[in-house]
């Protein structure tokens, strides 16, 4: 099979691009999968391919670009020329771009690929049905919220389009089913990226790392953490380290400089800034606690995922989504009230002054995350590819005869 998948990918700092590196990993030692075609985002340094495991040949076509009106002609000028078997979109609302109709336009391109008889699956993260629009910091206008609702369902009806949409989480395949009266949806899971044989429970020595780690400013906001753990400090006397591992969100530019101003007074606060994709098992393994200072949620956390392949127990709020996936896939974590400090403070607290539990959980953790495998979520993709090519070449042969 030649696949094409449509993606960010490292080094981009568009969204999903960690998650496109990891799905590419597994794809190319796939015996099923000839070659595989990178249609990427346009990105200044070179793309992320120094894989040590043997795989199949990787072509990349940098063909699009963020907030481009022009990605809907260029991407489907690079599927015209490399010919794909099959192309896999990994997606979410805004991945195109953070203006409306770029955004759009982008969106329209598995109708494109329909049209063209080339099967293709949307990887959709999150439906704007379950998402907060007030906390995730797009609008806390009640008139805007109903607009980007109507917009949403508009642009959920063309990604709908697709031969299949895989989603991440069964609550989302049924509110698809029920709002729109599809039948061309499916559940194929997150997956975990990394399972390491077992992992080192042991921390180093030092100070506690307690880690969150993402793009923040909207939903994710560190203030309430960095207090919490000040509260802690006090409480305990601890030796604890705050590590906010990642970048602002691309909505929210000069978030964490301005976090990082407000609590310079504050010992022991570190930015990592953008985490290079080899340095991320480091980051987990030395940390103690991995925090979820979330306000709401916009879809199944990858960031939960590679904690639970590190071991590591984690603290989140009970909300949306990630409470649902805790009780879906078998996590545990320590929840907190994402609307007080003292919640989470607590919550910190009830991990770092109880290493059997923070050890419990953390094992839990792990045993949940090597359920879902990326190499058995990537075979979860081949097989839907071969079912709906087997469908269009049944398709195709009965339209040949009723034409002879």
């Amino acid at each position: 099979m030649k696949l094409a998948i449509v993606t960010a990918y490292p080094p981009s700092k568009v969204t999903l691009n960690e998650y496109a590196y990891h799905l590419v990993k597994q794809f190319r030692q796939n015996q099923e999968v000839t070659e595989l075609i990178l249609l990427t985002d346009r990105t200044e340094g070179q793309k992320d391919l120094n894989f040590t495991e043997a795989g199949c040949k990787i072509t990349v076509k940098e063909c699009w670009s963020f907030n481009s009106y022009k990605n809907i002609f260029t991407v489907t000028k690079a599927i015209n020329q490399t010919k794909p078997d099959s192309v896999l979109f990994n997606l979410q609302f805004m991945k195109f771009g953070d203006k409306k109709v770029a955004a759009a336009l982008g969106l329209m391109l598995p109708l494109v690929c329909k049209l063209k008889r080339i099967p293709n699956i949307v990887l959709l993260h999150n439906i704007l049905e379950e998402v907060d629009l007030g906390s995730a910091g797009f609008t806390s206008n009640r008139l805007m919220q109903k607009i980007y609702g109507f917009i949403g369902t508009t642009l959920t009806k063309l990604i709908l389009q697709a031969d299949t949409v895989a989603v991440t989480m069964q609550k989302y395949v049924n509110i698809l089913e029920s709002k729109y009266l599809t039948s061309n949806v499916k559940l194929i899971p997150h997956g975990t990226f990394e399972i390491p044989e077992q992992p080192d429970y042991s921390l180093p020595d030092g100070p506690l790392q307690i880690m969150t780690f993402g793009k923040f400013g909207t939903y994710k906001k560190v203030e309430g953490m960095i207090e919490a753990v000040e509260r802690v400090r006090q409480s305990t006397g601890l030796d604890l380290e705050v590590v906010i591992a990642g970048t602002d969100n691309p909505n929210v530019p000069g978030y964490l400089e301005s976090v990082k101003e407000k609590y310079n007074h504050v010992p022991q606060v570190r930015f990592t800034g953008y985490v290079e994709e080899q340095e991320v098992p480091k980051l987990f393994k030395e940390s103690a606690v991995v925090v979820f200072p979330y306000t709401s949620t916009t879809g199944s956390s990858g960031v939960l995922h590679q904690a639970g392949s590190y071991g590591k127990a984690v603290v989140m709020p009970d909300l949306g989504d990630l409470a649902l996936l805790v009780k879906d896939e078998g996590y545990m974590g320590e929840f907190f009230d994402p609307t007080s400090v003292g919640s989470l403070a607590n919550a910190i607290e009830a991990l770092v002054v109880n290493e059997a539990y923070r050890l419990r959980l953390a094992k839990t953790n792990y045993k949940a995350a090597t359920a879902h495998p990326m190499s058995q979520i990537a075979q979860m993709y081949i097989d839907t590819f071969k079912q709906l090519m087997q469908h269009e070449n049944v398709v195709n042969t009965t339209s040949q005869e009723v034409i002879l």
